[in-house]
């Protein structure tokens, strides 16, 4: 049974499957790994597209800046039901945000430049803390049993 929260009976699962999972965490972490994955079909399209057409060919991706944009908008939505985790989050999912805007203007520079095309670093770094993040967040209660036996 679903308990009733400030945006409806979307968040929180009933305390009889596992007290405290919420259902935004698992939502979270499939939008982190499907941006993972547009991420790295971005990045082959890009070097393509610039292998072909030359700087003129590159454009933001539609589905990363998609993707982007939701994780935000969830983890604003996570903050309403952790707020501590949602504040964490959010703070991640927006260096992340930022993070591929940069990147792109320097793939950008590269192909003006004709140079080879860096894979962009910074942004799967903060992709890669966001994903480590909302996984430990999400699946905690893997390993709930051994945390609290040591702790």
């Amino acid at each position: 049974m679903l308990s009733p929260a400030l945006f409806g009976p979307v968040d929180v699962l009933g305390e009889e499957v596992v007290a405290s999972v919420t259902l935004i965490e698992f939502v979270l972490l499939g939008l982190v790994v499907v941006n993972l994955l547009v991420r790295a079909l971005t990045h082959r399209s890009h070097v393509a597209a610039v292998r072909e057409d030359g700087a003129d060919a590159l454009s933001r991706s539609l589905a990363l800046e998609v993707t982007n944009v939701l994780i935000v908008l969830g983890g604003f939505y996570y903050i309403t039901v952790h707020v501590h985790g949602g504040v964490v989050f959010t703070t991640l999912a927006i260096g992340l945000l930022v993070a591929d805007f940069f990147e792109f203007e320097a793939r950008l520079v590269e192909a003006r430049q004709e140079m080879p095309l860096e894979r962009p670093k910074a942004a799967l770094f903060a992709s890669t803390f966001v994903f480590l993040y909302i996984a430990y967040q999400s699946l905690f209660f893997l390993i709930r049993p051994l945390w609290e036996t040591i702790v």
